[in-house]
């Protein structure tokens, strides 16, 4: 199976690679290697180092496990946590259109 290439538009890639590096400095201030933080992460330690370059094609499940093993698990529930543009739409009353009711096949 061919692999899929990740296209991020220019400001999303800085955000993920800022991510990566965020991760990279608190690994470093907690004074632990790769080595330790993929093992205690059940990872390689490549994709450790894919996740410390912001690499998008890494999953979201290897970057909650080192956010675990840095006790950072919780910084996960902050994304989308305030979804100011959502709540604007929601306070706006945009209607969304609701499905059709099932026809019945019986009567034509």
């Amino acid at each position: 199976m061919a692999k899929v290439k990740i296209v991020l538009l220019p400001k999303t890639r800085r955000i993920i690679d800022e991510m990566g590096e965020n991760i990279k400095l608190a690994r470093l201030r907690r004074k632990l290697s790769s080595e330790q933080v993929a093992e205690r992460a059940n990872i390689s330690r490549p994709t450790l180092v894919s996740i410390e370059k912001g690499k998008p094609s890494v999953s979201m499940g290897s970057y909650l496990s080192v956010l675990q093993v840095l006790g950072l698990e919780k910084d996960f529930l902050i994304v989308a946590k305030d979804d100011t543009l959502g709540r604007k739409l929601q306070d706006a009353g945009i209607l969304v259109n609701e499905r059709a009711a099932k026809r019945n096949d019986k009567n034509g």
